[in-house]
């Protein structure tokens, strides 16, 4: 008898341990989801101050992307509060910027800013941010995922008024280039917008546009070279942005031909360096505002954290045009 008593005693404690388990497993859970949910609830109010910052961009040797930062560094100052700002390059590597994101995310950064370099391999790691409760915000890039705003340059407008200028200066007739790029939103946004300006002259003859100059240096000298050597006279070329531009400048150099001038994109300080040097041809390029799309964002950002959703979550930064007759008032990046 004793000994069948100590068997259900033990039985009944392995009963009861088991319900208790059970029971604190669930509680455990419910204890999770709650924080979850209260996370959520927390995301946009009145109550809640932006303190932290996370930005993370394709190569901070770039001066476009330390424009970023420095826009990002100085709206932050503005707010003030002491919100930090821990901006981190990628090298245009998608693993790299992958992992920044995760890692801003599991810091509980309050607002990540990004410049993707890859527009549909960051989608799994904006979702899993914004599922976690941050606020993201793309600048520059588009991205083919949801986010909290989407901020970038007028790009239309920049081939606008960029080929405006140029069919000014033709006097609405002659020869154009148009310096392409890698197949992306911004790039085909900016040729559209210079095919528009110069359909309003019939006397415009584009000779070219489908020449990928890939937005480097090397591209554009290379790209400018073959062109120089199929046509003998070209009035002006508009190069997708300024880095292209730049090296179809030294083409025209090295092939000792001044007929023609060259409209860029960017307004970086490559493309100043090159306006003012007046044995070249670079002559105008649409500048953006990265600092002022940076800005733009942690505005943006801190908003809706404290519940203000913005009008419209799509965002265009106008450009300027800068020519050499004006570059002497012109700020750069």
């Amino acid at each position: 008898m004793k000994r069948i008593s100590l068997i259900v005693g033990i039985l009944g404690f392995a009963v009861v341990s088991c319900t208790n388990s059970a029971q604190n497993d669930k509680t455990a859970t419910n204890t999770t989801n709650k924080a979850t949910n209260i996370s959520a609830e927390n995301l946009s109010s009145p109550n809640r101050k932006l303190q932290t910052i996370g930005v993370a961009l394709g190569d901070l040797g770039n001066p476009f992307y330390n424009a970023v930062q420095k826009g990002a560094e100085t709206e932050a100052q503005k707010i003030g509060g002491n919100i930090r700002v821990n901006a981190v390059s990628s090298a245009f590597d998608l693993n790299q910027q992958s992992n920044q994101i995760e890692n801003f995310t599991a810091a509980n950064t309050d607002l990540i800013i990004l410049s993707a370099v890859d527009k549909k391999g960051v989608k799994p790691v904006i979702d899993q941010a914004r599922h976690a409760g941050r606020v993201v915000i793309a600048v520059d890039s588009a991205v083919d995922a949801d986010v909290d705003a989407m901020i970038s340059s007028n790009n239309t407008q920049a081939g606008e008024v960029a080929c405006q200028y140029i069919a000014d200066r033709i006097k609405g007739q002659g020869s154009v280039v148009i310096l392409n790029g890698t197949p992306m939103d911004s790039i085909n946004q900016r040729v559209g917008g210079c095919e528009k300006s110069l359909s309003k002259y019939p006397n415009i003859k584009l000779i070219s546009k489908d020449q990928n100059a890939e937005g480097t240096r090397d591209g554009g000298l290379r790209v400018m070279s073959d062109l120089l050597t199929t046509f003998p006279k070209i009035d002006a070329v508009f190069a997708t942005n300024d880095q292209s531009g730049v090296g179809a400048d030294l083409a025209a150099k090295q092939a000792r031909r001044k007929e023609f001038f060259i409209v860029g994109v960017d307004g970086s300080p490559d493309a100043t360096k090159a306006m003012e040097d007046k044995d070249g041809v670079f002559a105008a390029t649409a500048a953006q505002n990265p600092a002022g799309m940076a800005q733009k964002a942690v505005q943006i950002g801190n908003d809706i954290i404290q519940g203000k959703k913005p009008e419209s979550p799509n965002i265009l930064i106008p450009v300027n045009l800068v020519t050499r007759e004006n570059l002497s008032s012109y700020q750069g990046w």
